[in-house]
């Protein structure tokens, strides 16, 4: 790569390069300028690759090998096809995400019971919904409880203007109220240098575990969230791996709960609006009645059918998105 590199470099200008080394060394810690480098391959290397490809395979993924690995982050004014012409392209390499994929094979304790069952627990006159799950060919269910009276995960909440309502949980505890979302996108993290967004780390909890303490630990840059056109995109800017599901993550006729692993890095379309219009009010499986236009994101920890963890209140952190219906 070097020869390939060395050949870009000298193409790009001195406010290019500066940019280059900002972005690189911050390792997208905040969302930096647009490196505009000429479109075409670099001549004298043996490797042919787009300046792109080159420097995210330089500096962030080296097995990448080709540009329909990668999808432009929603700041990059060079996804938008803004600010550059027919002749530039962007190539900022923390401007790109990977693809995530669905894991093959699944983890090897795929044939973990339906989990531990949950104690009784004092109820609090605030909001309630049911999870369920398969066991023995019976659905059984259990009454989640919000003690916040403005805490309701029905469609009525989401009030016209906001494309989504964020909602924090640990383990079954909601925490700290709903963050409506008007912009296009926003960053959830608990440190994040620079930027806005939903910050975790600010949300006071009493009695944390050490468990929810671990987890917190580990969301970091935490993520990014856009809404984009046909579906919101989720791109993991922390150190560990997020699992995502939704009720267009997998098939409509899927018999269980996809959950989709999303590794430091990678970006996963998580809500897909067309096929959303099939889903209607049916029930999800494995999950009984819930929001057919909600996201569920665990930091760190995986649930499901593949993981050891049944259900997303098992997950120490996670994140409940509450979309609105596209006009």
């Amino acid at each position: 790569l070097k020869p390939a590199a060395h050949a870009l470099f000298k193409k790009l200008k001195d406010e290019e390069l500066e940019l280059l080394v900002q972005a690189v060394e911050s390792r997208g810690a905040w969302e930096s300028s647009c490196i505009w480098a000429p479109r075409g391959e670099p001549r004298g290397a043996k490797q042919m690759l787009p300046p792109q490809v080159l420097l995210c395979r330089l500096y962030r993924w080296p097995d990448l090998r080709q540009p329909h690995e990668l999808k432009h982050l929603c700041y990059c004014a060079g996804g938008r096809g803004g600010c550059g012409d027919a002749a530039t392209l962007c190539c900022n390499p923390h401007h790109f995400s990977r693809l995530a994929a669905p894991e093959t094979p699944p983890p090897p304790y795929s044939k973990a019971s339906c989990g531990p069952s949950w104690p009784d627990e004092p109820q609090h006159p605030g909001t309630q919904f049911m999870e369920f799950s398969y066991n023995g060919g019976d659905w059984c269910g259990k009454r989640l409880c919000s003690p916040l009276p403005d805490t309701s995960l029905s469609r009525s909440t989401v009030k016209d203007g906001y494309w989504c309502k964020l909602a924090y949980w640990e383990h079954r505890t909601r925490v700290g109220r709903l963050y409506t979302v008007q912009e296009a996108s926003v960053n959830i993290f608990c440190e994040l240098p620079r930027g806005s967004g939903f910050c975790l780390g600010q949300l006071p909890a009493a009695h944390r575990s050490r468990a929810v303490r671990r987890a917190r630990g580990k969301i970091g840059r935490g993520l990014l969230l856009s809404q984009e056109p046909g579906g919101v995109w989720a791109y993991n800017r922390s150190e560990h791996p997020i699992f995502v599901s939704s009720p267009t993550l997998g098939p409509p006729d899927a018999c269980r709960l996809t959950v989709l692993k999303v590794l430091p890095g990678y970006s996963a379309k998580v809500f897909d609006y067309e096929q959303a219009g099939g889903v209607g009010s049916q029930r999800l499986p494995g999950e009984g009645p819930c929001d057919p236009h909600s996201v569920r994101i665990s930091f760190a920890k995986g649930w499901g059918p593949c993981y050891s963890r049944q259900f997303i209140t098992s997950c120490p952190c996670w994140l409940e998105v509450l979309l609105n219906r596209p006009c």
